[in-house]
């Protein structure tokens, strides 16, 4: 059971800090794009795919 809470602890912070990553390396210029206009947006973006992946078996 702690293997699986790690797991899915280290998939949501290495999703959020690859979102936060891409927002600001790719992101979006104008803002009006819906995943990268704010910061906070693609750090749970990445967060939920890091979640998923961290899950994933």
């Amino acid at each position: 059971m702690k293997a699986l809470a790690g797991r899915i602890v280290l998939g949501l912070f290495i999703g959020g800090v690859l979102g936060y990553a891409y927002q600001r390396l790719v992101g979006c210029r104008t803002g009006t794009c819906p995943l990268t206009a704010t910061p906070l947006r693609a750090i749970a973006y990445g967060a939920v795919m890091g979640l998923i992946w961290a899950t994933a078996r």
